[in-house]
Formats: structure tokens, C-alpha cells, sequence
């Protein structure tokens, strides 16, 4: 796909791309944000849950690695429920852009962060992984995980595990949404 003749403006939720920012932050700043907008990013929970709460929204997720090598996942719906049931992820309609699909695992989760544990496993994958996010036991995309230039103790990096694995930390990820188009 051809994301500049797409269409409609894509708006950034999360950048991670020279490690300024440290993503291992507790719950009150990943609900309201984190970062600038023109480099490391998050653009906050309720934020998100807002939007996607307004119209239908799809996802594509971007990455790049040390190499220079670049690929996306696309997802074609995508949206964040309400602090009362944990910011729950709901993603599908995956569409491969040569990244593979490691955000489906997370479909259905909760988002945790070391000071609010929301889940499935028996740790805090938020403490684990130094991050935070849509774990269950515990994750196979970590794209707020530490920023580690390339070399990963196993899931602490920003992981893409269906395109790099747990021991590779991504240069650069950014996840990107925009209205789905009705016709």
C-alpha cells in the first residue's frame, strides 16, 4: 500500500525511533501521554479510547530495523475501550506488509503497566519487560519496551516477534490510525 496516496491524514498514538524517551512509566502518564509529537510518542489511553470510541478506525503499524529494512502491519479495524474495562484492545482484519501479525495475540487484553497489573500472567509483564502495554502472558509485540539499538535481552526490546523475534530491538516503530473510509 502506498500510504501517501492513500488519502485520509493518518494520526500518530506511538513512535519510538532514538531512545530520548523512556517508555517504563506508570499508569496516569500512559493514560494522558507522554512525549512530542514530532519524535518519541504516546499519545495517551483516554485519548485513543476517545477517538476510536467516534468513528471506525483502522491501524497500520510501521517499523524499521537497523538495516534499514522497513515493513508494516495493517490492521483494518482497530479501537481502545473505556478505563472501566482497562483500555481494552479490540484489533482485526490483519493485512501484511512483510512485519507479520504479532498485535492479533493481544486482541481482547487489557493495558498494564508496572503500578496497574491487568495481565493474564502470574508476573507483571509490564515489570518484566520494562514496559508498557496489551499484555497477557506476556507479549509477542512490545513496541514500548526499552530502547536497546538493536540488541535484546529475550522480549525486553521493542519486539516484533513475527518479523524480528524476542532478541532484536527495533530501530524505529510507529503506530499510526485513521478513520476507515465509508462509502
Amino acid at each position: 500500500m502506498d500510504k501517501e496516496n492513500e488519502g485520509k491524514k493518518w494520526t500518530v498514538i506511538q513512535r519510538r525511533k532514538d531512545g530520548t524517551f523512556n517508555f517504563y512509566r506508570g499508569w496516569d502518564q500512559y493514560k494522558a501521554g507522554f512525549g512530542q509529537a514530532s519524535g518519541e510518542y504516546w499519545l495517551g489511553l483516554e485519548t485513543i479510547h476517545i477517538l476510536t470510541t467516534r468513528k471506525n478506525y483502522e491501524l497500520r503499524v510501521e517499523m524499521e530495523d537497523f538495516t534499514g529494512a522497513k515493513v508494516f502491519a495493517h490492521y483494518m479495524s482497530f479501537s481502545v475501550g473505556p478505563e472501566e474495562e482497562g483500555y481494552k484492545l479490540s484489533v482485526s482484519g490483519f493485512v501484511d506488509g512483510g512485519a507479520g501479525n504479532s498485535l492479533s495475540d493481544h486482541n481482547g487484553l487489557m493495558f498494564s503497566t508496572f503500578d496497574k497489573d491487568q495481565d493474564s500472567d502470574e508476573t507483571n509483564c509490564a515489570k518484566t519487560y520494562l514496559g508498557g502495554w496489551w499484555y497477557g502472558q506476556c507479549h509477542s509485540a512490545n513496541p514500548n519496551g526499552m530502547y536497546l539499538w538493536g540488541s535484546s535481552t529475550f522480549g525486553l526490546g521493542i519486539n516484533w516477534f513475527s518479523w524480528k523475534g524476542y532478541e532484536y530491538s527495533l530501530k524505529a516503530i510507529a503506530m499510526e490510525i485513521r478513520p476507515i473510509k465509508q462509502d
